[in-house]
Formats: C-alpha cells, sequence, structure tokens
C-alpha cells in the first residue's frame, strides 16, 4: 500500500474526484512536499505539498485531505 502513496515531488491535478471541495474552478495543480503519516479514513490522505500556478511556479503552501484514488497524476 505504501508504494501508491504519493511522494515527494509528485504533481497532480486536484479536483472533485479527490474531494468535493476542489470542484469546479477551485481545483488546483498540487506538488507533493510529504504525505502526513499520522492515520485517517481508509483511502484518504493529508498531504502537505505546494499549489502551482499557471507557469509552474509554487504560489501558495497548503496541507489538504484528499482521497488517494482521486489523484490525478501530472507529467
Amino acid at each position: 500500500m505504501a508504494d501508491d502513496l504519493p511522494r515527494a515531488g509528485d504533481v497532480f491535478h486536484v479536483g472533485a474526484a479527490a474531494s468535493v471541495q476542489f470542484a469546479g474552478d477551485r481545483a488546483l495543480t498540487f506538488r507533493v512536499i510529504r504525505v502526513d503519516p499520522r492515520p485517517t479514513y481508509a483511502g484518504w490522505l493529508w498531504i502537505d505539498g505546494y499549489v502551482l500556478g499557471p507557469s509552474g511556479d509554487a504560489t501558495e503552501r497548503r496541507l489538504i485531505f484528499v482521497r488517494r484514488d482521486g489523484l490525478r497524476k501530472l507529467r
């Protein structure tokens, strides 16, 4: 199970499939710093990282709570 966890440097599209809070124009492009190791609901993760702007530069650091299966890996 740990093999399919996001890794530092991975970039994801975070949209409605990851959590309803990221639906529509609230979707993010997100670069992972780390996955919080604390236990949570099955299939859900706390991920620490950076929101990326259109140019790929980090614009904001955030800790987000998402469904692992809803993340779409980019690049």
